[in-house]
């Protein structure tokens, strides 16, 4: 007997791979219902072989769906996701609204799956930021060995983490540069072909954007409260595949062969770094895949205790959807089980 699973923001780019990934990894699902706005009912989307259309969120009862999962901004979580949880689904929401609510657990199964089982007290499980996820899956196995004190992070972030009208956006001003048609920003606060944007999200009173505070805040409350992590979040144009230059400071000695071995073991991570062979992982490399890629492994040597590493992830997926998914299945294998 297999599980009734809403896809909320079903026609958006990450609603999308939810999708393609609940079929990649046969989640054992015997009805898949696609949500979204009344703009879109009716509009097609693929699971498998198989062609749904979307039905309206706001006309949808969850009574009897196991499991929700949500990527349709803050706003529709805001209204909806409490809604859903009421009626009895499990939701795991995408968006941030949630993310730093004490009642609701902030999951990368990689890293602290145990506190899925906090979803009760709202029927609400939070997917990290993007940029987090990727981060956290690698810093979680150095920090069980040699305990991170301190993380400065600069992102190289995709467009897609904006949306599927910053992608046509980098793609019209692209070919616009090469007919003199001067790129005009919209969905992007500055031109985003060939150029980087030192801006991610809204800018905070303290200098910050709120990209910037949410790597911080949330990886405290994933990984451990004790680490101060410092960020700056860059636009760039890619179209999928965050990237990120991290640098560590540690409580313990930890070396390079030591970080490589252990990563290489570590759930989720797959080591790519041979400096003299050149090898190294770029997001054209890493889209598609399901792994948090980590290269450039090197001792940082202003500091002591000091690692540089440099970590690819396609933001879709494990920045997104595989990461929700993942959840899911760790719900349904622990606290949801079905009778057979």
């Amino acid at each position: 007997m297999g599980y009734k699973v809403a896809v909320v923001g079903a026609t958006g780019n990450v609603g999308r791979e939810m999708l393609n990934i609940l079929s990649e990894r046969g989640f054992p699902a015997d009805e898949i219902v696609p949500l979204a706005s009344r703009a879109s009912l009716g509009k097609e989307v693929s699971f498998g072989d198989q062609t749904l259309k979307t039905r309206d969120l706001a006309q949808y009862d969850f009574t009897g769906t196991d499991i929700a999962l949500f990527s349709a901004g803050s706003a529709v979580s805001r209204e909806h996701a409490p809604r859903a949880g009421a009626q009895g689904a499990v939701v795991i929401d995408n968006a941030s609204h949630f993310r730093m609510d004490p009642d609701v657990p902030l999951i990368v199964p990689e890293v602290n799956a145990a506190d899925i089982a906090g979803y009760t007290r709202r029927n609400i499980i939070a997917n990290p930021n993007c940029s987090t996820a990727q981060m956290v899956v690698a810093l979680k196995p150095l920090h069980d060995h040699a305990k991170i004190r301190r993380v400065v992070v600069a992102t190289y972030q995709s467009v897609s983490g904006s949306g599927r009208a910053a992608m046509d956006e980098l793609f019209t001003q692209t070919k616009g540069v090469y007919v003199n048609d001067e790129p005009t920003p919209d969905k992007l606060p500055r031109q985003i072909a060939f150029n980087v944007i030192p801006h991610c999200d809204s800018f905070m009173d303290d200098g910050y954007t709120k990209e910037e505070w949410k790597m911080a805040a949330e990886t405290k409350k994933i990984l451990d409260p004790g680490i101060r992590v410092s960020a700056t979040c860059v636009r760039v144009p890619v179209f999928v595949g965050h990237s990120e230059a991290i640098n560590l400071e540690f409580e313990n000695e930890i070396d390079v062969e030591t970080a490589r071995e252990i990563l290489r073991e570590a759930p989720g991570c797959m080591v790519v770094d041979s400096p003299e062979e050149e090898s190294y992982v770029t997001p054209i490399d890493c889209v598609g895949d399901y792994a948090t890629f980590i290269s450039r492994i090197r001792v940082d040597p202003t500091i002591e205790n000091g690692l540089n590493i440099w970590v690819v992830s396609d933001n879709l997926r494990k920045g997104a959807a595989l990461n929700a998914v993942q959840i899911a299945e760790t719900l349904t294998a622990r606290h949801l089980r079905k009778a057979a």
